[in-house]
């Protein structure tokens, strides 16, 4: 396996690329890097849906300078893992469970082999809801997790009884495969930087979508069906009020003030109910929070550095960045 890289986005240098097997036979393509240091513990990086482990070079060289060893994986379905239909620009899953198939062979195939404890996470978007699903079933590996923009529940949906009608009407009659209404195989990142909802950093959106121009096997389009029925199950158990207490893996949550894409509010009602965490709300960003401007990137490592590896003045100091002038 490779990475792919661009004059704006090189690899870290020392990577080891591999590829892990899920118990059902997913090939799930990973990336690991040593720090020069002697590593304090290992960071896993979870990217959110469509996107792939070059978008995180950067964010993999600020954790190894931290003395981190890094991991990062393409989940299944997206970057360079094995995709669930045949239509590589459809992001498709049934259920969201199994992507805990894909953790479990992280641990065993790349973490319990090659990686000291303590093992932390940290997960985007989708990826944050694959870990907070995985640390309420009790089954998280992590000692403590960091998650950016978490989809707790999706943003601007104007009739949300009627879409999870329709999304398990459609997947009932056997078109779970197909696009969600109107979606397209286009990627996001195939649009100008004008309007887009993801980031307010010019310069990081055009590395990402350079690194696409670059192999278009890691595109993605729009979602299918599927994965619409799939994630509408889930948010709907986020939305129980106890599901959050239910988990005990201490949790720093960073919430995008202006996110045009999981629903901020949702993000911060979850958090405030959670037994061993609290939640960071990050003025003016967009959600990709680790693509953003400077300035809140730079709010983020903060709030990061005090929770991760965790001393006993931890949530302390992370609470303190939440209070920080933006």
């Amino acid at each position: 396996m490779r990475l792919i890289e661009t004059p704006d986005n090189p690899a870290p240098p020392g990577a080891i690329v591999s590829m892990a097997s899920a118990v059902d036979g997913a090939a799930l393509r990973v990336a690991l890097w040593r720090p020069t240091t002697e590593p304090i513990g290992t960071l896993s990086i979870f990217p959110g849906r469509a996107e792939f482990i070059e978008k995180y070079f950067e964010t993999v060289t600020e954790a190894l300078a931290r003395g981190f060893i890094v991991t990062v994986m393409d989940w299944r379905g997206q970057g360079l893992s094995t995709r669930q239909i045949a239509n590589r620009r459809k992001g498709h899953i049934d259920d969201f469970s199994v992507f805990e198939r894909d953790i479990d062979a992280l641990v065993r195939q790349t973490l319990e082999p090659f990686c000291p404890k303590p093992w932390f996470a940290l997960g985007h978007s989708m990826g944050g809801a694959i870990l907070l699903m995985n640390a309420q079933s009790g089954r998280s590996p992590f000692e403590r997790l960091a998650l950016t923009a978490p989809m707790i529940d999706i943003w601007g949906i104007r009739l949300p009884r009627a879409a999870r009608l329709l999304a398990e009407s459609l997947d009932a009659l056997g078109f779970g495969g197909a696009f969600v209404p109107f979606g397209k195989a286009d990627s996001v990142m195939s649009k100008p930087f004008e309007g887009n909802v993801l980031t307010g950093d010019p310069r990081r959106y055009a590395r990402s979508a350079a690194v696409l121009a670059a192999d278009a096997d890691l595109g993605l389009g729009d979602p299918t069906i599927g994965w619409a029925h799939a994630a509408f199950r889930l948010i709907d158990q986020f939305a129980d009020a106890e599901y959050p207490r239910r988990i005990l893996t201490p949790t720093l949550i960073f919430s995008a003030g202006d996110d045009h894409v999981v629903d901020a509010r949702a993000v911060e009602r979850f958090a405030a109910r959670l037994k061993a965490g609290r939640a960071i709300s990050l003025t003016g960003a967009r959600h990709e929070i680790l693509m953003e401007r400077n300035s809140i990137r730079d709010l983020f490592w903060a709030g990061f550095d005090a929770f991760i590896p965790g001393t006993a003045q931890s949530e302390q100091e992370a609470e303190s960045v939440s209070s920080a002038p933006r």
